[in-house]
C-alpha cells in the first residue's frame, strides 16, 4: 500500500508539472533518431572453457572438441576419454560489434555454457573465432572469463550468489577487419526515428528545412535529407549540425503500461475517461483446520480416531461506488481510485475494466 500511495503521489506530481513543462523542454535530434543503415552488428562463436576446478560439463562432444583443439596444437592424444572430464565446458560465445570498428579494436564477449557445466568461475576461454551471419570470421576472442559470482555446494548443500554459468571477458574480443559503413547514397542520407511518430517526424523535417538543408518526412519514422554540395564529401561534420538541431518532444501516445508481476503501474499523462463508475470491495475467506484424537474409555471395545474440525470465516469489507465524470485527467483518474483504498492489484483490474466498457481512452500494454 506504501509504494501504490508513493507511485500515486508520482503521478499526481507529473500531471500538473508535465503540461507547463512541454512548451520549453528541447531535445536533441541525435537522441531520438540515428541514421539509417548506421547499426551493431552481432557476432557469434563456439569455444571452449579450461582451467575449471571440477566445475565443467561431462559432455561427450567437449572432449572431441578438446581433443581437436589439442591436436591443432601440435599434442597427439589417441582418444578423446583421456582427457579428465570436468574441467572443461564448452560455450557459445556472444559479442556486438559497432558501427566504424577498425581493426584492432577490443570489444566485450559473453560466454555461456552449453551442456551440464556448473560453472564458468576461475575459467578461461581458449582463442575463439567469432562469425558474421554470413560466416565470415570478423572478431576473436580469448582470455579469463569474470562470472561477478560464487556458486559452492558440499553435501548436498549449495549457495549461489548470482549466474555463475554465464560470464563476460572484458575487452577479450579483437576486431580483424575494418567494418565498412556507407553514409547515405549518393545524394542524400536519411534518419529514421528510434520510435515512430508523425509529429515528430515532421518537426524534424520542418527544423532542418528550416537550419541546413532541404528535409522531406517520407513516413512515420523516417525523414530524407538532401545533401548541399558543399558537405558531399565532408557528410560527417554535416551529420554534427544535424544531430545537435534541437526541436520540440511530441507529446507521447495515451497509454497504461502494467507489470503484474511486480504490480507496478504507469499512467501516462495523456489519458482521459469517459463517465464510469467504479465499485470497490473485498471479500476474504479463511478457513481453518485443528486436527483432534478421539480416545475410547479404559477396558472398552472402542478404537483410538482422528477427526479435523474445521472452521470458515467470512469477512466482507464495505464495497465503495466512485463516480468518474467525462475528460477526466490523471489527476482526476488517481484521485478517485486513492479515495477508495486500491492496491496494485486492484489498480490493475480497474484500469482493464474501465478499458473494456470503453471508459479508458488510452492503450494498455501489459509488460
Amino acid at each position: 500500500m506504501k509504494l501504490l500511495r508513493t507511485l500515486i503521489i508520482f503521478m499526481m506530481i507529473m500531471s500538473m508539472a508535465v503540461p507547463a513543462s512541454l512548451a520549453s523542454v528541447m531535445v536533441r535530434i541525435k537522441d531520438v533518431s540515428h541514421v539509417k543503415g548506421i547499426r551493431d552488428n552481432q557476432l557469434v562463436g563456439y569455444g571452449v572453457v579450461v582451467g575449471l576446478p571440477g566445475t565443467g560439463d561431462n559432455s561427450r562432444s567437449t572432449q572431441i572438441t578438446s581433443q581437436r583443439m589439442l591436436q591443432n596444437l601440435g599434442t597427439v592424444i589417441d582418444q578423446a576419454n583421456y582427457i579428465q572430464k570436468g574441467s572443461t565446458a564448452a560455450v557459445i560465445v556472444t559479442a556486438t560489434v559497432p558501427p566504424f570498428a577498425k581493426n584492432g579494436d577490443k570489444i566485450d564477449v559473453v560466454v555461456s555454457t552449453m551442456a551440464d557445466a556448473k560453472s564458468l568461475e576461475g575459467g578461461v576461454l581458449v582463442q575463439t573465432q567469432l562469425r558474421a551471419p554470413n560466416g565470415e570470421v570478423v572478431a576473436v576472442a580469448q582470455g579469463p572469463v569474470s562470472v561477478g559470482g560464487v556458486n559452492a555446494s558440499a553435501n548436498g548443500t549449495s549457495k549461489r550468489t548470482t549466474i555463475t554459468t554465464t560470464g563476460r571477458v572484458p575487452n577479450g574480443g579483437i576486431v580483424e577487419r575494418d567494418i565498412l559503413t556507407q553514409i547515405g547514397d549518393d545524394t542524400t542520407l536519411t534518419l529514421t526515428l528510434n520510435k515512430a511518430d508523425y509529429t515528430l517526424i515532421a518537426r524534424i523535417a520542418q527544423t532542418i528545412s528550416k537550419n541546413i538543408a532541404e528535409a522531406k518526412a517520407i513516413d512515420g519514422s523516417s525523414v530524407e535529407i538532401q545533401i548541399p554540395a558543399k558537405f558531399q564529401n565532408d557528410r560527417i561534420a554535416f551529420l554534427s549540425i544535424i544531430e545537435n538541431l534541437e526541436i520540440a518532444p511530441a507529446n507521447e501516445k495515451a497509454k497504461v503500461v502494467v507489470n503484474e508481476r511486480t504490480g507496478t503501474v504507469v499512467i501516462g499523462n495523456q489519458v482521459k475517461l469517459m463517465p464510469a463508475a467504479v465499485a470497490h470491495g473485498n471479500i476474504t475467506v479463511s478457513i481453518s483446520t485443528n486436527n483432534m484424537v478421539s480416545q475410547p474409555e479404559p477396558f472398552s471395545m472402542g478404537s483410538t480416531v482422528g477427526f479435523s474440525n474445521s472452521t470458515v470465516d467470512i469477512q466482507k469489507t464495505p464495497g465503495s461506488l466512485v463516480e468518474i465524470p467525462r475528460n477526466s485527467t490523471l489527476n482526476d483518474l488517481v484521485k478517485a481510485l486513492n479515495a477508495i483504498g486500491v492496491t496494485p492489484v486492484d489498480l490493475i483490474a480497474i484500469l482493464q475494466a474501465l478499458k473494456e466498457c470503453g471508459s479508458l481512452q488510452a492503450e494498455i500494454e501489459i509488460i
